[in-house]
């Protein structure tokens, strides 16, 4: 049986083009990568239309490799998952890569709005039928642009993932898909954050999703250069605070950056703990923190604390 994954465990989501980058398996089983980390093989923005059937095919020869390896191998696996197109692409390739469902987890779905979020739950319930698949909608809709409309057909769109929440990962959100619909793009010293046209769609996408799901960050775009590290843990350092745990990754380099931020605090560790472990008989439900720093009250911190303890548990705490 296949371990059990949750939205905490995908982190670092690492995308490759599903048509290149022959390596891929050579650097997987040689742990090349740091780690952990997440894998995702992308059949959509990064692959021309007319090369998807080759870059589909060369996907499979991808997979089966790996399959292989993982089958006589001792090498760190990640949770593999494919961004398809469509729903039509998503029910013929969940089918097509049967034969690789020990390591391939789930399927990303990209643009996931009002427009397609019927049809691609549709085929989740199709596919439900015979294999045990996680799904990750992606939301980067121009739809979701106009703010007069945009909460009440993300809170649409949340009543009906809702039918199928068992099988969604997490929520994730595109951050340059968004920008590219405002014509605009952050510098390496700034975050999402400065981008206030796009800032408020995030935010609304949490206030829709978060209370149930775990909401991952938007991509982080530099990973070579003058103050890329900066700006990404600043970025992440944002994310948090906001509600988002986890970030899409480009390159290599910004793995370890986006584990050691996922890393809580000995501060926090502890005050999570307390919380958790609260003898809720006692009469009183709020103290001082172990380090009589701050205010922690049960009723009010709890669910801050569980996530905090999730979070510890896959990627520790800070020393």
């Amino acid at each position: 049986m296949r371990s059990k994954l949750t939205g905490y465990d995908v982190g670092a989501l690492l995308y490759c083009p599903a048509n290149a980058h022959g390596s891929i398996v050579g650097a997987i089983v040689e742990q090349r990568f740091p780690t952990p980390y997440s894998l995702a093989f992308c059949l959509e923005d990064t692959v021309r239309e007319d090369a998807v059937a080759d870059a589909e095919r060369m996907l499979r020869g991808t997979l089966s490799r790996i399959a292989s390896a993982a089958e006589g191998g001792s090498f760190f696996l990640p949770p593999i998952f494919v961004r398809v197109r469509s729903p039509e692409q998503l029910l013929r390739l969940a089918e097509e890569y049967t034969p690789f469902s020990s390591i391939l987890r789930g399927f990303i779905l990209p643009k996931f709005f009002l427009e397609n979020c019927g049809a691609y739950l549709a085929a989740i319930r199709s596919i439900g039928r015979t294999e045990e698949y996680f799904y990750m909608p992606v939301f980067e809709s121009a739809a979701m642009i106009p703010p007069q409309t945009r909460r009440e057909a993300l809170t649409e769109v949340r009543a009906q993932l809702d039918t199928v929440s068992g099988s969604i990962l997490n929520i994730r959100v595109g951050g340059n898909d968004l920008s590219h619909a405002f014509g605009l793009r952050r510098p390496a010293n700034r975050t999402i954050y400065d981008l206030r046209p796009v800032a408020d769609i995030l935010i609304d996408i949490v206030a829709a999703f978060g209370t149930q799901y775990v909401v991952s960050g938007p991509v982080w775009e530099y990973y070579s250069g003058e103050g890329w590290e900066e700006g990404l843990r600043r970025e992440m350092e944002l994310d948090l605070l906001n509600g988002f745990t986890g970030k899409t990754v480009i390159h290599p380099n910004q793995i370890p950056v986006v584990n050691e931020m996922l890393r809580v605090s000995q501060q926090d560790y502890a005050d999570a703990r307390a919380i958790l472990n609260w003898d809720t008989g006692s009469g009183s439900l709020v103290s001082a923190s172990e380090d009589g720093g701050r205010m922690n009250e049960y009723n009010t911190h709890s669910r801050w604390a569980r996530r905090i303890v999730l979070r510890a548990e896959r990627y520790g705490v800070r020393a």
